[in-house]
């Protein structure tokens, strides 16, 4: 979002309620505990919401944990269902099978009836998110002020990340992630995320920009996609909680899907050039040097052996679906009179620009 743009609202929920039901079901799983310290980032999501609090029990250690709750429904959701079983489940099978550092989570609960909306308990991870706001390309913040060598170790750390669950995850093991269709898993993904759209603009203006670009997917459509593995499905660094430079914990996993390795490539790249993009505009040099698409590609191609290809698709579609998102979150934020939606929906978009260039061809150029 733009940097003077206020934060959109997240929930209408109320933080104290929230604690008093929280505390109460923490007794019929650890009978003697109660939470304490709940807070609510300043970084919550527009989409799940997550509770910080610590576990007080007669017997040690404390445990510091995380709750993600499914959206409230009254806060014009961002996605139309909020799985947070399969979420729950997708951190366990990425545990259980590979060295990808994920939270470990500790409760699930399916029952709405406690805190309004299913949602899991997990550990609490210390350690520094790269933030969107003000974004980690912006100056003042701790990515910004690293070296170029310290940067270099985060990325090169991040891309091994992608390429351990790649490679480490068993199809057999990520069933549970695949999506509905005909054709191919890419067919899939697609097929759902024009799905999506469907759902954002219904009752709402169409994006002309939006759907150019799907319409530009089918003449870029790969002759022969991947075959699909586990993708993370958000895969950016502000998702993930580093130590130092290195990942301590992959966070945000309601995206994760059965889907070509290249789909998590092409967003860890879109996003990121999304937010340099933004800097720019901004008359900020932000971080150019940083998780190009390049050399993204020739280290992901030295860890696993396969060499990224269809990328101008992969990073279109990785714009096209952020579009799709921010067009939601625009909405809502009219739905709360936060903005007003102006004669040309596609406005609302951030990234438009890019996008159209990318439809164009001209934005890689």
């Amino acid at each position: 979002m733009a940097a003077t743009a206020p934060r959109p609202r997240t929930s209408t929920r109320d933080p104290e309620e929230l604690t008093r039901r929280l505390t109460a079901w923490l007794g019929t799983r650890l009978p003697g505990a109660k939470a304490v310290g709940v807070t609510v980032p300043e970084s919550n999501g527009m989409s799940s919401e997550t509770l910080l609090f610590d576990i007080e029990h007669p017997e040690p250690p404390l445990r510091t944990c995380a709750l993600r709750l499914a959206a409230d429904p009254a806060a014009y959701t961002v996605f139309p269902v909020y799985d947070m079983p399969r979420q729950y489940r997708t951190m366990r099978v990425v545990a259980e099978h590979t060295d990808v550092p994920v939270p470990k989570v500790l409760w699930l609960e399916e029952d709405p009836g406690p805190l309004g909306a299913p949602f899991f308990v997990m550990e609490r991870v210390d350690g520094r998110v790269p933030p969107d706001v003000m974004p980690y390309t912006y100056e003042g913040n701790w990515l910004h002020a690293a070296s170029d060598e310290e940067r270099e170790r985060l990325e090169a750390a991040t891309i091994g990340v992608l390429a351990r669950l790649h490679d480490q995850v068993p199809l057999a093991q990520a069933e549970l992630l695949t999506l509905p269709g005909d054709g191919d898993a890419l067919r899939h993904h697609v097929t759902s995320q024009r799905g999506y759209y469907e759902w954002v603009v219904d009752g709402r203006a169409r994006s002309p920009l939006i759907e150019d670009a799907f319409a530009r997917l089918e003449e870029l459509w790969p002759r022969d996609p991947c075959p699909p593995v586990l993708t993370w499905g958000d895969a950016r660094i502000g998702n993930i909680v580093y130590a130092g430079f290195e990942p301590a914990a992959v966070l945000d996993w309601e995206m994760a899907a059965l889907a070509p390795r290249e789909v998590d490539l092409g967003w860890t790249i879109y996003l990121h050039r999304f937010f340099q993009d933004l800097t720019a505009a901004f008359g900020q040099r932000g971080l150019p040097d940083f998780l190009r698409r390049e050399r993204i590609e020739e280290r992901y191609a030295d860890l696993t052996g396969h060499t990224p290809h269809d990328m101008d698709f992969h990073t279109l579609y990785a714009a096209l679906r952020h579009a799709v998102v921010m067009l939601r979150i625009a909405y809502r934020q009219a739905h709360f009179g936060e903005v007003a939606v102006p004669a040309d929906p596609d406005t609302l978009i951030l990234h438009h620009g890019s996008l159209r260039a990318m439809v164009q061809g001209s934005y890689w150029k």
